[in-house]
């Protein structure tokens, strides 16, 4: 009874020296972040006797319940007037928190929030959470060591854009699309990750709410876009806190940042007592703003334990309507800002501008294990420190690499290693660029070494056969003036007795470079293309003896001797329609589809009327499907199309070839077996001194420059690269060998497996599609001579193409025209000569009958000696059957 009378008395004593303060609490109802601010002020009134630097303070906690904007002000002016509070905690709420924040700055009482803000001015209230700018910086560097070339960002309000504001800007329109998805509002977002899983895009950026990251998350995964060839990056840094588990078999690589790291043994040494009273299992489960709040406490104590040492002032009440102040508000809130501790989110300290500096964020990947550590951000730095790799799939020894540096030796060749175009002067590594370039640059981010690319031989390596010494970048790696060697090196069996080399990061083969086949010019009579030679030949016969069969018949058949003059019930004379001219007339009338005034009558003559009808329907169909593409598909010229017709024209001085002189595409034809390329090594050296060049440039300016007479011998490719930019240039036939590109380095190098592990690596994901894509197709010229495949359409028709026919209609003209002069004049001749008449005179009136241009009735002019016209004459109008019919009228009225 005594002891606890003692201890009565001293702990009366003890709070009876320590001057009670008033903190005051805004938060929302039965919220963990209400919970750790209680619980961080009981901590630090129970550490106050452990700790210098909290000792003789005591605080109490007066807190009021998120509302509406208008209550809390009244309840904040209220707890000002009734209290003696010398801070004020929160809101969480951003509407409220600018009216708090406002009536604080006021009456000059330090406002402490942890909530995201977008303000990029200087804050009044003092706020733990990263600054949304930093955020930004971290999301862009992930991005971009990930070497993400395009992604998709979904997002559920503004926020998430202004985070994602660096993102946005690295958007280009030639190598970086972005594109935003709004997630909606509906709480159902399969629709929108639908559209993003069928657009094909892998690389996906959520940034959403907390609220909604768990459905937002069950739901991609529901329709499918986490899976192992999808790339995930969650823009919360509450991440940890939810359910993991559905998505840690996926096979996703799901990344996300944290600022609370729960492993580490300063924060569980700081919460350990307080997680049982949170309600939580472990760490890794408090949420971030609660975790801040707990770490403004624990500041805020040490701030006002200096402010208490150095300033000599009590808080005291504040009325709102009478705009009172606090004048040691503003020394609080500069003792705030320029203290730094160790707390529960790692180190806190406070930029001049008021936002929070120096602080780290990891960066964390999920897998089957769980979170694990990928890498760490520093906002002073702005650069991640990245952890062992695990997407590298590197053996165990891959860190012996790690922090080396090595000599690269490359030569300059297109697209390989170029030189930057650029209007300053650069130096270093940043001279140069292409698609080598990069290939050793992906490789240093996988096995963590440095490097210097130096210029090497132009030669990449012969070896003298009297010296047995090696030439050329070859030469230069066994005599250790460099590490690698990176060009357009192709791995051969010489080479690799001298020198090793990485498994082949490009393969090739040797094609020929020549000019594009030109268009052939249409032929004038293109038009009797669909039919061959003898198919015309047959049609002309077959032609000829149809009509001469169909007179026959038609002479012997009695069907074809009609009666002339109706009116004449029994006449003397019978006539026959189908003469030779006649007969001639009706097939081609059938051959052209025309027709004739001609009908055969005879059974005989119809069948065979109607098989030569047949026989035309078929021909003019046929010629009129095979005619249109004759005459719109377009012919080429190719003068050569494989190695055995460029060794044909070689041989005959038609085409001249050649190869990059001691290469290893001429080096090829030296030691082939096969009879053509034997007969093509022979030509090449033997006219060595005309066809060979000193690099592949010369080879293709002079295959240009030659228009058709030289063509060039190269790897193919680089003929791919030369196609996309000289649109006149093609590779003609396929690849003579295979070979590879690879690597070089010296003999017995100890890093050769790593290397070669590397490369497979950048293979299997694609990058090195995706690089070769980037400089063959894109960069410098690319996608010049990009055939447009689904532009194609017919050409049109030129009169080159359809000459011919206007020639035949021209022809058929003048022909008709002399032959109707020739009828003219044989009438009139034979007329003046029947009739004893001037032939000048009936030609002259003839013509000026013609002259007249009108009338179709032409009267028969007086002769002077008629009874000299034949009874064959019908000139005169006399009928040639010697008499006139005598034609008999009849009336409706005669009986």
């Amino acid at each position: 009874m005594r002891i606890q009378i003692f201890l009565l008395v001293f702990w009366s004593c003890v709070y009876s020296s320590a001057k009670r303060v008033t903190l005051g609490g805004i938060f929302p109802e039965n919220d963990l972040t209400e919970k750790a601010f209680n619980l961080a002020i009981k901590k630090v009134n129970r550490d106050r006797h452990d700790s210098e630097d909290l000792s003789n303070i005591f605080f109490v906690n007066e807190t009021i319940h998120d509302e509406d904007v208008f209550e809390i002000s009244q309840n904040v002016c209220t707890l000002l007037r009734s209290s003696n509070v010398v801070a004020l905690f929160g809101p969480q709420d951003r509407a409220s928190s600018g009216h708090v924040n406002s009536i604080c700055d006021t009456m000059d009482v330090p406002n402490i929030v942890a909530r995201w803000d977008s303000d990029l001015v200087r804050m009044n209230a003092i706020n733990l959470y990263p600054h949304a700018e930093s955020l930004s910086l971290i999301y862009l560097n992930i991005v971009t060591q990930f070497n993400w070339k395009s992604f998709t960002i979904l997002y559920d309000s503004i926020d998430g854009l202004i985070r994602m504001n660096y993102l946005l800007k690295k958007w280009d329109s030639k190598g970086y699309p972005v594109t935003l998805r709004h997630l909606g509002n509906t709480g159902n977002y399969r629709g929108v990750l639908k559209r993003v899983k069928n657009s094909g895009e892998e690389n996906i950026v959520i940034d959403c709410s907390l609220k909604i990251l768990d459905d937002v998350l069950k739901q991609a995964l529901q329709v499918g876009i986490l899976s192992d060839r999808h790339k995930v990056i969650v823009n919360s840094l509450d991440l940890q806190t939810l359910d993991l588990e559905p998505y840690q078999y996926t096979g996703a690589n799901f990344t996300g940042v944290r600022i609370l790291n729960p492993d580490e043994q300063d924060p569980a040494l700081i919460f350990d007592h307080e997680l049982a009273e949170m309600g939580l299992e472990d760490l890794s489960k408090l949420p971030l703003e609660a975790a801040l709040m707990f770490d403004a406490v624990y500041i805020f104590a040490r701030a006002f334990k200096r402010f208490k040492d150095a300033v000599k002032g009590d808080a005291r009440t504040l009325d709102c309507t009478a705009l009172d102040s606090w004048e040691h508000g503003t020394s609080l809130s500069n003792f705030i800002r320029d203290i730094e501790i160790k707390g529960l989110t790692g180190l806190i300290k406070f930029h001049t501008n008021g936002f929070r500096s120096d602080f780290q964020l990891d960066i964390v990947k999920l897998d089957e294990n769980g979170i694990g550590l990928l890498g760490i951000w520093n906002s002073t730095s702005n650069e991640i420190e990245w952890a062992k790799s695990q997407e590298t799939a590197i053996t165990e020894g891959e860190m012996d690499m790690a922090n080396q540096t090595f000599k690269v030796l490359i030569a300059l060749a297109d697209p390989y290693n170029m030189l930057k175009e650029s209007s300053t002067k650069r130096t270093g590594n940043d001279r140069y660029e292409g698609f080598a370039i990069d290939i050793i640059q992906e490789l240093s981010k996988i096995l963590h070494f440095n490097y210097t690319f130096e210029e090497g031989e132009k030669s990449y390596g012969n070896e003298d056969p009297k010296t047995g010494k090696w030439d050329g970048l070859i030469g230069q790696l066994m005599r250790f003036e460099g590490d690698l060697a990176i060009t357009d090196l192709t791995i051969t069996a010489e080479r690799e007795k001298a020198v090793d080399f990485t498994m082949p990061f490009m393969n090739l083969g040797i094609s020929i470079l020549y000019k594009k086949p030109t268009k052939k010019p249409p032929s004038l009579f293109s038009f009797v293309s669909p039919f061959s030679e003898d198919v015309w030949i047959s049609l002309f016969i077959t032609f000829t003896l149809v009509s001469l069969l169909l007179f026959i018949i038609g002479r012997l058949c009695p069907a074809e001797w009609t009666n002339p003059y109706p009116c004449i019930e029994e006449p003397e004379t019978l006539q026959n329609q189908l003469t030779l001219q006649n007969s001639f007339w009706f097939t081609i009338g059938a051959f052209m589809q025309q027709g004739s005034e001609i009908a055969p009558i005879g059974a005989s003559t119809r069948m065979l009327a109607g098989s030569w009808w047949f026989f035309c329907l078929i021909l003019i169909n046929s010629y009129t499907a095979n005619l249109a593409a004759f005459l719109t598909v377009e012919t080429t010229d190719k003068p050569i199309q494989s190695a055995d017709d460029l060794a044909t024209k070689g041989d005959q001085g038609l085409v001249k070839y050649g190869a990059k002189r001691g290469g290893a595409t001429f080096n090829f034809f030296k030691g082939s077996n096969d009879s053509t390329y034997r007969t093509m090594y022979r030509y090449m050296d033997t006219h060595k001194e005309h066809v060979m060049t000193d690099d592949n440039d010369m080879g293709k300016s002079r295959v240009i420059k030659e228009d058709g007479g030289y063509a060039f011998l190269m790897e193919s490719s680089s003929i791919e690269y030369i196609q996309q930019r000289e649109c006149g240039l093609t590779m003609i036939g396929g690849m003579l060998d295979q070979k590879g590109y690879g690597i070089a380095m010296r003999k017995y190098f100890p890093y050769r497996n790593k290397l070669n592990t590397a490369v497979l690596y950048l293979q299997e994901t694609g990058l090195l599609s995706q690089l070769k894509k980037k400089w063959w197709e894109e960069k410098r010229g690319g996608g010049k001579c990009t055939d447009d495949a689904g532009g194609a359409s017919a050409g049109e028709l030129t009169l080159d193409n359809v000459g011919g026919v206007f020639l035949v209609l021209s022809i058929g003209c003048a022909v008709s025209l002399a032959l109707t002069t020739i009828e003219m004049l044989w009438d009139i001749l034979w007329t003046s000569h029947n009739d004893n008449l001037p032939f000048k005179e009936e030609l002259i009136e003839e013509i000026k009958f013609v002259a007249k241009c009108k009338g179709t009735v032409k009267p028969v002019r007086n002769r002077k000696d008629s009874s000299r016209s034949t009874g064959q004459s019908t000139r005169d109008g006399t009928p040639p059957y010697g008499f006139v019919p005598i034609i008999t009228t009849t009336h409706d009225n005669d009986s």
